[in-house]
């Protein structure tokens, strides 16, 4: 990863909950995936805000699904990781274990 190219915390948790909904996911479903891993409760703006940005840099995709009654014949958009998305989430696992190797925490006011 170049500069410039970090994932922010808000946005490794949206690809997450996007990857764990494999492919079904759409805004308020993602949004209630974080908060059931997190505990934090993510406005649904936010989450769609970031969604918006990382599909403009290529990381995930997203499809109209189908039309739904119950949502007055609106289609959900349904948001899927591409091979990029699942790379810069390997990128930042793999820098975060780099940081974490070797890290000694006792000294440091408690335990990890």
């Amino acid at each position: 990863m170049g500069k410039g190219d970090f994932l922010g915390e808000f946005e490794q948790m949206v690809l997450l909950a996007v990857l764990h909904q494999d492919r079904t996911g759409y805004g308020m479903s993602i949004r209630q995936e974080i908060e059931a891993r997190t505990g934090r409760d993510p406005s649904i703006g936010s989450v769609y805000a970031t969604l918006d940005r990382l599909e403009e840099k290529g990381l995930v995709h997203s499809h109209q699904g189908a039309s739904l009654p119950e949502r007055g014949g609106r289609a959900r958009r349904h948001f899927a990781l591409t091979p990029e998305g699942a790379a810069a989430l390997r990128a930042v696992r793999r820098m975060m274990d780099r940081m974490w190797a070797g890290a000694d925490m006792r000294g440091a006011g408690g335990e990890v």
